[in-house]
Formats: structure tokens, sequence, C-alpha cells
């Protein structure tokens, strides 16, 4: 039986499992609209400016490209995500740029069951998105809460 990653649990996890998400596609404006309202910078709002900055271009927002992250994560995770005890190792590349094809690589690192409560526990993963030349443009290493499968 195959089942889809929004109903899977804790326990349907095992420890070196890669699994890769859908794509995703960075939109120009989307990029600016994300950067005029929560990074500002030259290089994410403004194409002619971003042409004689280091970057040669616009390119997407760090935090934006984070937020690309989490919603590819939240399709992995659907009911079972109770939430995040934070994250190691975030490193952002590569920049992403309009018209890039982001994808998720999600590699299970680490399953320990709570102790203390049954009903749930952590599983560390490593993040890696990759745009379409198969290069990482960030990365991150959380420890993720999960419910286990309900009795």
């Amino acid at each position: 039986m195959t089942t889809s990653y929004a109903e899977r649990w804790l326990d349907d996890w095992t420890v070196g499992e890669v699994v890769e998400s859908r794509t995703h596609r960075m939109d120009e404006q989307r990029i600016i609209e994300f950067a005029r309202e929560f990074d500002p910078q030259r290089f994410h709002v403004d194409a002619t400016k971003a042409e004689r900055t280091i970057y040669g271009g616009l390119i997407a927002s760090g935090w934006h490209t984070g937020s690309v992250m989490m919603r590819l994560l939240t399709e992995f995770l659907g009911e079972s995500s109770l939430g995040s005890g934070g994250g190691e190792a975030l490193r952002w590349s590569a920049p992403v740029r309009p018209d890039d094809e982001l994808r998720l690589r999600l590699t299970v690192l680490a399953i320990e069951p709570s102790t203390r409560r049954p009903d749930r526990g952590t599983m560390r993963v490593r993040c890696e998105l990759l745009n379409q030349h198969d290069a990482v443009v960030m990365s991150l290493e959380p420890a993720l809460l999960l419910a286990r499968r309900p009795e």
C-alpha cells in the first residue's frame, strides 16, 4: 500500500530515507513583492539596480527561499507536523533567480520517539533546496516534532 506523504507519521519514516518534493518555480514578480515587504535590498527589488551588484541581476531573498523550503517541507509532513525545535547549519549556498525551479531533498538523519509523551517524537532531517541544475541553493538541519500514528 502506498502512503501519501501527508498521511505519514513519525513511525512511517526510516533513518537514511531520502525523498524529493515537487518543483516550485520562482516567479520574478513574487520575488520582488516578497522582498518589498520583508527584505527590501536593491538586488531583491529592482532588476536594473541588481545588475550593478555582485549578483549581476535580481535574486530572491534568502528568507523567501526559506519560505519555499518550508512550504515543500510541510507537504511531506502533513497532519503529523507539531512544529520544530529549531535547526542547525542554515546555509544559503547560491543565489536563487527568477524562473529557477526549486525542489526539496529531505534526508532522515535520526528518529527519536519521546520517552515522556508516547504520542510524539523528533525526527532530525537534512533539508536541501536544489535548483534545476541540481545545485544546492539552501540547506538546513532541523529537528522536527512529529505525531506518532494515532491508535
